[in-house]
């Protein structure tokens, strides 16, 4: 197969996934005009057509959409083929795009990703780090580390380990206003709220006995940044939930104190997710058999 037929092949695909010839003559890095004589090409050489092209966007015929299944196996193929000499030397090559949240990103994955780095020497990483919902396909992600359960079904995905919370303040914080006793006591303190999980200003506690309670609460921020909430209990402005990655150093040190320790905030799943759980690249698969070694029962603390 030519080189030219190969690159109208993974333009076509790009196309399809984006809905859009602008965006994908973009993002493979040419001009419209040139993205659009490529797909022409095609369909000249298949003698049919393979897209509707509408004000609208692109959508796909009824051929196009067996040729895009055809052509994804076939692209498939040609990356497995152009790395089976580092497959044979395990090895990993090539560009892995990875996205996750802005403080797991930098307080978790970053130190895995460069381990995982030093063992691969031939790979580069694009590392993204977004608190916002992205779409792996449009944004050509490999793999994304979720936390919570997984919206989108025509994903592929791995569970790597759950993610858990706690209530914290500083000595100096509950030395003023007292240590809570039960959930109910955290109506009279003040909260440090994450917006983007607690939206609604509750917070939702299990008890010993498998109790679940709603506790509404308030205090003098919220914010959907997780180090902000983190720097405002250390600096003694109230209660604040937070995932055990992120309070553990501080709780570690003695700067801040768990509180409620009988009580749990709801856990989160942490996935990796992929675009298909159907013809993965040996890149993937590879990364993300490591990440499942170095998510121990006690992760937040390695």
């Amino acid at each position: 197969m030519d080189m030219d037929r190969i690159q109208a092949i993974e333009l076509f695909i790009r196309v399809v996934d984006l809905g859009s010839f602008s965006k994908a003559a973009l993002d493979r890095g040419m001009g419209q005009p040139t993205a659009s004589k490529l797909v022409a090409a095609l369909e000249k050489r298949l003698g049919s057509r393979l897209l509707h092209r509408t004000t609208h966007g692109v959508t796909t015929t009824e051929i196009g959409a067996l040729y895009y299944d055809k052509c994804k196996l076939i692209v498939h193929h040609l990356d497995e083929a152009q790395s089976a000499s580092t497959l044979l030397q395990s090895q990993v090559e090539g560009t892995l795009r990875v996205s996750t949240s802005v403080a797991f990103g930098r307080r978790v994955l970053s130190p895995m990703v460069m381990r995982f780095m030093q063992m691969h020497p031939k790979l580069q990483v694009e590392l993204n780090f977004e608190d916002r919902y992205v779409n792996l396909v449009e944004q050509g992600i490999d793999v994304a580390i979720r936390m919570g359960p997984l919206a989108d079904s025509t994903l592929g995905a791995r569970y790597l380990a759950f993610n858990p919370w706690v209530l914290v303040a500083s000595s100096s914080y509950l030395a003023t206003r007292g240590t809570p006793s039960k959930p109910s006591d955290l109506s009279a303190h003040d909260a440090l709220v994450y917006s983007t999980v607690q939206g609604d200003a509750r917070w939702h506690l299990g008890g010993p006995n498998g109790r679940l309670q709603a506790v509404p609460v308030k205090g003098p921020l919220r914010s959907n940044n997780l180090s902000a909430l983190l720097m405002a209990a250390r600096s003694g402005m109230g209660l604040a939930a937070l995932p055990r990655y992120v309070a553990h150093e501080s709780v570690r040190s003695g700067v801040l104190t768990e509180v409620l320790t009988d009580w749990t905030l709801p856990s989160q799943e942490i996935h990796a997710a992929y675009p298909s759980p159907q013809l993965v690249p040996a890149k993937v698969t590879s990364f993300v058999a490591w990440l499942l070694g170095q998510f121990g029962p006690s992760w937040w603390a390695d």
